[in-house]
């Protein structure tokens, strides 16, 4: 599939209705879930036949753009019931039938290796990028991809936190690549704190793979 034609067809994605700012729902947009999705096909085949897990899934952007991708099955994880109750309504628009959802504290899965540990070919995510009250969840999403993925994880992060993020992936004894550099066009209006009708924050499109010792 084209690139172009992935991005259109998600965009007709339902975004969050009343999205939560503690949790930080902003949805990815179709531009930067297309192009993020089809680099990840097109230069490392780690989508079609592959198990993808989704960490935060929200509305399902991301899943449902791994099953149009060819993935052989996809699974959601996120901690908010009303998030999951969208990306499932989403799926069933799409007509998809190889997504599952669970209901998580997506930060903690790296504590139950047990359950998914090493479960999953390939991870992808777009976390909440660790502000307000969030510091440092960004990371604890990473570090809980890592320990689902027998393989690689696929990431958004923002730039000005390149240097530290880097750092975190070495001294966890895994290799970060930047692969891109993208625009994330925030939409006002969804939270009373937005002043302006955009906010453009730029963001880096990490692989993560484990070292191999």
């Amino acid at each position: 599939m084209k690139l172009r034609e992935l991005e259109s067809l998600l965009e007709g994605v339902d975004d969050f209705d009343q999205p939560k700012i503690l949790l930080e729902q902003y949805a990815t947009p179709s531009h930067i879930a297309a192009c993020m999705l089809h680099t990840i096909q097109s230069s490392f085949g780690d989508i079609e036949g592959k198990l993808v897990a989704d960490l935060g899934c929200g509305t399902g952007v991301l899943s449902i753009g791994c099953v149009m991708l060819g993935a052989g099955a996809v699974v959601g994880f996120d901690i908010d019931p009303e998030a999951l109750e969208i990306c499932r309504n989403n799926a069933e628009e799409f007509e998809v039938d190889n997504l599952d959802l669970v209901k998580c504290d997506v930060s903690r899965l790296s504590e139950e290796p047990m359950t998914f540990g090493k479960k999953f070919d390939t991870v992808v995510l777009n976390p909440p990028f660790g502000t307000k009250r969030n510091w440092g969840l960004d990371l604890a999403f990473v570090k809980s991809a890592l320990a689902l993925s027998n393989c690689s994880v696929y990431s958004l992060h923002k730039t000005s936190t390149r240097e530290h993020i880097i750092k975190k992936a070495h001294d966890w004894g895994v290799k970060a690549t930047v692969l891109a550099q993208l625009r994330y066009d925030l939409k006002g209006g969804k939270y009373k704190h937005h002043k302006k009708d955009t906010l453009d924050i730029e963001v880096d499109m990490y692989q993560f793979v484990h070292v191999k010792k």
